[in-house]
């Protein structure tokens, strides 16, 4: 993916959520400069890979396959000094822009539609061989229970929210018009905590065609000592 495609979306997600009322964070502002002059204070965001997360599952067609993360908020499993049990995403998804079929090992989220277009997931239970089971589905909508087929879909409407559970696979896009989700979860990893039913990668390789205006959650620098 290249660079100025990474700093296009941002810049335009940026404008869409101003447009809406829905301001992000200082550190989502900051420019490489920024970072470089942050010290030791705000390693909680660079530790916690808090941020934009921009990726297009190493296939390099971020309009088919791909997805604009904003993580607010996260633990650590790996160090206690982070003490949150949970995170804090917000997911933005164009129409006809997929991402792609995974579980979580570990992770149960909540995904809430908070605006745009209709969200639509499409959903399996996984075998003991982390394949696809042919089992019926059951989730909870909005505190609902409701039960699907395997690979059943579910249309979420803005305000609504569903619920999936750890070992269940699923995938989505928006219908309409652009989504904007958020998800509220148990403590995210996402280098060792997804489970794509088709190898691809999680983040995305970049081709520096232009010079970086945001970093991406993984590309902070460490900062400097006090």
């Amino acid at each position: 993916m290249k660079r100025s495609e990474i700093n296009a979306a941002i810049k335009d997600t940026i404008n869409w959520l101003e447009e809406r009322k829905m301001p992000l964070p200082p550190f989502a502002y900051w420019t490489p400069e920024d970072w470089a002059a942050k010290g030791r204070d705000y390693d909680e965001i660079r530790e916690n890979m808090l941020g934009w997360d921009v990726t297009d599952y190493g296939r390099g067609d971020f309009g088919r396959v791909g997805l604009l993360l904003f993580t607010l908020r996260n633990g650590n499993l790996k160090n206690a000094t982070y003490a949150k049990p949970y995170a804090e995403k917000m997911l933005i998804t164009q129409v006809g822009q997929l991402s792609p079929n995974h579980f979580h090992w570990h992770k149960m989220e909540d995904i809430i539609n908070r605006g745009g277009g209709t969200l639509l997931l499409q959903l399996w239970n996984s075998t003991e061989g982390e394949q696809l089971a042919d089992t019926d589905v059951t989730v909870r909508i909005d505190g609902r229970k409701c039960t699907i087929p395997a690979g059943g879909e579910i249309r979420l409407k803005p305000g609504e929210s569903i619920t999936l559970t750890p070992g269940l696979y699923h995938l989505f896009t928006a219908e309409d018009e652009r989504v904007l989700a958020w998800e509220v979860s148990m403590v995210n990893d996402d280098c060792s905590d997804n489970r794509f039913y088709e190898t691809q990668a999680r983040f995305t390789n970049i081709e520096e065609d232009e010079p970086a205006e945001y970093l991406l959650c993984n590309e902070y620098p460490n900062g400097k000592r006090p």
